[in-house]
């Protein structure tokens, strides 16, 4: 496990991108390491969390700030 934290910024961009985007990252990504997810596609709310389920990453925090969501989401070991 490791105590990396990476920041993706996928503000203004629409379903499927963010989920796609954080994908990639996470695969870059040593295991364990945490993702910090910026989105603001509402449908994000459900994706997320699916993204996560399906690809074995855990979804260890949400919330919402003013205009968009905060996820994040810890790589699977």
């Amino acid at each position: 496990m490791t105590d990396e934290t990476q920041t993706l910024d996928a503000l203004g961009l629409l379903c499927p991108l963010p989920v796609l985007k954080a994908r990639k990252r996470l695969k870059s990504m040593a295991p364990g390491a945490v993702l910090r997810l910026l989105a603001d596609d509402p449908a994000a709310v459900v994706d997320v969390p699916h993204f996560c389920a399906e690809a074995g990453h855990a979804l260890i925090g949400q919330e919402d700030a003013v205009d968009h969501q905060i996820y994040l989401i810890r790589r699977a070991e």
